[in-house]
């Protein structure tokens, strides 16, 4: 189990080291210039949100409605908050992080954790009162009906009888 290699790209630099390069190559020298980032140090020491959890939405509309569904996989029901005030829809949430031994030996660790908070402004004539979410299989979906006054009608259009030609 020694022996797993992790390759993960990060822009155009590899994390692996290069094999037999020569000692100056001006091309490359300019690549690691200009990929260097010099807060790459104090990265132990700061929170890195670049793997902070944060769930993707997929907002639809209907005739009836909007449906949002996001992927929340490890969220539970009680550390989840869908709140409305006026025309905002906000999901908050968090999903925890799992005990690590001291002992256990990680060859990668990229699952994210932590909290997160996504805000949707609505449309008028959304049904505030009437917003059902459901939290099933690690998926969450809200459905934000449609007040039935702004609902699209059908208008039937009429023909006035043909007049008789005489």
């Amino acid at each position: 189990m020694a022996n797993i290699a992790v390759r993960k790209e990060n822009g155009n630099r590899s994390m692996q080291p290069s094999q037999s390069a020569p000692d100056w190559e001006p091309s490359r020298m300019t690549r690691q210039f200009f990929g260097w980032d010099p807060f790459s140090e104090m990265t132990p020491y700061a929170s890195d949100d670049r793997y902070a959890f944060a769930p993707a939405f997929e907002v639809k509309e209907t005739k009836d409605g909007y449906l949002f569904k996001a992927d929340m996989p490890g969220v539970k029901q009680e550390d989840l908050d869908v709140t409305i005030t006026g025309n905002r829809l906000t999901v908050a949430g968090k999903r925890e992080a799992e005990k690590r031994e001291q002992t256990d030996t990680y060859y990668t660790f990229e699952r994210s954790y932590g909290g997160f908070t996504r805000a949707f402004t609505l449309p008028d004539g959304v049904d505030a009162a009437a917003i059902h979410a459901d939290l099933r299989d690690g998926v969450l979906t809200l459905a934000v009906p449609k007040k039935p006054e702004v609902q699209p009608k059908k208008i039937l259009v009429k023909t006035p009888p043909a007049s008789p030609k005489g």
